[in-house]
């Protein structure tokens, strides 16, 4: 009985970045206007794209459902991280950090599914631009979004479920500033093999396996590319590629850095530094890579800009 009772914490203590205490005041403003800029700037691409009728097709649909999970994504993580670095609290309750941990999961997995999704949807516009508007129908881009959604949320509820079973003694603190699950599985005293082999499968199928999709993608456009003698046909389909690459390269990159070359045990700050990047860096400088290298998007800011400028 007494085994019973100590097995289950009734918080956990993160013990957030690898900063000095002095440092606190100054991160905290750095990381408060960081994920500000994420809320905001995704939010005017969401506004961007429902307000401008030019911008209702596949590709800005898919970015749109892209912003908003930025948004999600970032929020998870930075509204309790800026909340104990404000009121110098390091407590997150048993039930926060199990919900933590799901709605991390679900908007990750949502994250590599978009972007697939976006992948795809450029694969047809330059190599099958004939078949697009049939292939890219409104119920094919629905039916993409939703299997996202489903897949994201099946594994996330059976990893958070397989976490809820393990047991968790005197040891609380996690050397994170979140709640990560392959920081709790280390503190677990239970056997975690069963979560490790479902983490290893899983991160087949929401990371390689979307990776490879896309990179066989813009390997056919690659291709095709080559094939167009139009300089400006070229331009165009680098343009519409650009941004897009540019977010996967970003995302994958921190990605397969954390998981594919991990720190020794001894060490989490690297660890940490590039959650701090997948987290709270990649969703902030979405929007501005598809502001900066879209025409269509700065065009319809500039629209909305002078037409509030005359209305004024």
């Amino acid at each position: 009985m007494t085994g019973d009772n100590q097995s289950r914490v009734s918080e956990f203590l993160l013990l957030g970045l690898p900063i000095w205490q002095e440092e606190q005041d100054m991160y905290y403003a750095l990381f408060l206007v960081l994920y500000l800029t994420t809320v905001l700037g995704n939010l005017l691409i969401i506004l961007l794209i429902r307000l401008n009728s030019h911008l209702h097709t596949p590709m800005y649909f898919f970015l749109s459902h892209l912003a908003l999970t930025d948004i999600s994504f970032s929020s998870v993580t930075a509204p309790k991280m800026l909340m104990n670095m404000l009121t110098q609290s390091q407590s997150i309750s048993y039930a926060g950090c199990v919900s933590q941990v799901y709605f991390f999961l679900l908007f990750a997995g949502l994250d590599d599914l978009l972007l697939t999704s976006m992948a795809y949807d450029r694969y047809v516009a330059i190599c099958h631009p004939l078949q697009y508007t049939t292939m890219m129908s409104q119920r094919v881009c629905f039916f993409l979004v939703t299997v996202s959604w489903v897949l994201s949320s099946a594994n996330a509820l059976v990893q958070t479920l397989l976490l809820a079973h393990l047991s968790f003694f005197r040891n609380n603190s996690l050397p994170h500033f979140f709640c990560d699950l392959s920081t709790l599985l280390k503190l677990s005293s239970s056997d975690t093999t069963v979560n490790e082999l479902v983490i290893l499968t899983v991160g087949l199928v929401f990371t390689i396996v979307p990776f490879m999709c896309i990179l066989m993608s813009y390997g056919r456009i690659g291709a095709t590319i080559l094939r167009t003698s139009s300089i400006k046909g070229i331009g165009k389909a680098l343009s519409t590629c650009g941004s897009h690459l540019s977010v996967v390269s970003l995302y994958y990159g921190t990605i397969i850095g954390l998981y594919f070359f991990p720190s020794s045990s001894n060490t989490n700050d690297k660890d940490v530094i590039v959650a701090v990047l997948y987290t709270v860096i990649t969703p902030m400088l979405n929007p501005f890579i598809y502001s900066l290298r879209n025409r269509d998007i700065k065009g319809a800011l500039v629209n909305i800009l002078s037409r509030g400028t005359f209305s004024g």
